[in-house]
């Protein structure tokens, strides 16, 4: 029985050609999928890392002719203090999981990486804890209540129907930490940082892996300015063209859960899912894509996420 997929004396010569190409397109496409295999997976310290996330992004080389679709802009929070500490390592004295992050921020109608563009990110602690903000505890809105909930039926509730609507806007911010901004209240500014972007539109910061506090998912703040000036002060002028948060996968959450310091924290984790401001579009959304050993996040993890921005719009958050 002749086999079909070689070429016969008894086929054209237009035959053989059309079978040849089908033959090289075939063999393109194993390899293709072998490089995205390979891509899935890195070596580290001997253990095979995870890389989450739906597709990989490319290369900084091979990424530049290719267009993402715009990032979406999320709520500043309260927290935010204006770029005072330019570097990249906000570590500082926290302890915590390592998290290398890296950024990319592309105009996202050009697709062209944004050069000296300013980006902040700044996040809790393991505990909950923004810095700057230390007297609010975890949670936004204080300290949780700490006890045993009350037993029993309240002997005084109030009865009948109010005659009066209360007047004036609540104060102080909300669980979760929404709401507008908040002035300091004190120095602190660990997890804190402003740095520039490279001729790739690249940035990396080096932190610890974020806690959770009440009423929030895990996430990172982040902003993006572009048109400004970098002088010794700091970076100066220009306007804010990004504003939004970046977000864990669960299975990264839940395992940095076992580990201290954050298996001391003992504030209800509220999941991705249930997050009220976390968009649900995946990376359009600020979803990272993180590399791990899950079998030793304690180690360290590396995470990294394309912007999409307007340049020339200001969105402040």
């Amino acid at each position: 029985m002749t086999d079909t997929h070689t070429p016969t004396d008894a086929q054209s010569p237009e035959e053989r050609r059309k079978l040849a190409r089908r033959t090289v397109l075939a063999a393109g496409s194993v390899a293709v999928t072998a490089v995205g295999v390979g891509s899935a997976f890195a070596a580290t310290d001997g253990a095979t890392t995870a890389a989450t996330g739906a597709r990989a992004e490319a290369s900084p080389s091979a990424s530049e002719g290719a267009c993402y679709t715009l990032t979406s802009e999320l709520v500043e929070g309260p927290y935010y203090i204006d770029a005072d500490k330019l570097r990249q390592d906000v570590t500082e004295d926290q302890e915590g999981i390592p998290l290398h992050l890296t950024l990319k921020v592309i105009d996202a109608e050009t697709c062209k990486p944004l050069r000296n563009a300013a980006v902040d990110i700044w996040h809790c602690n393991a505990s909950g804890v923004y810095s700057g903000y230390e007297s609010s505890g975890s949670g936004g809105g204080g300290t949780p209540p700490t006890g045993p909930p009350p037993s029993g039926t309240p002997t005084d509730a109030p009865s009948g129907t109010p005659t009066d609507a209360p007047t004036g806007a609540p104060t102080g911010p909300p669980p979760g930490g929404g709401g507008g901004h908040q002035e300091p209240t004190d120095d602190t500014r660990y997890l804190r940082g402003t740095w520039h972007t490279d001729r790739h539109g690249q940035v990396t910061f080096k932190t610890v892996f974020p806690g959770w506090y009440q009423g929030r998912c895990v996430h990172i703040h982040v902003k993006v300015h572009v048109d400004g000036e970098w002088t010794d002060a700091g970076y100066e002028g220009g306007h804010t063209c990004h504003t939004g948060q970046l977000f864990f996968d669960e299975k990264s959450v839940l395992l940095s859960a076992g580990v201290e310091p954050y298996a001391s924290n003992t504030t209800t984790r509220t999941t991705l899912d249930e997050d009220g401001i976390y968009p649900d579009n995946g990376h359009e959304g600020g979803l990272l894509y993180l590399k791990y050993n899950h079998h030793h996040i304690a180690r360290g993890v590396r995470a990294h996420l394309t912007l999409g921005v307007e340049p020339d719009e200001t969105n402040n958050g």
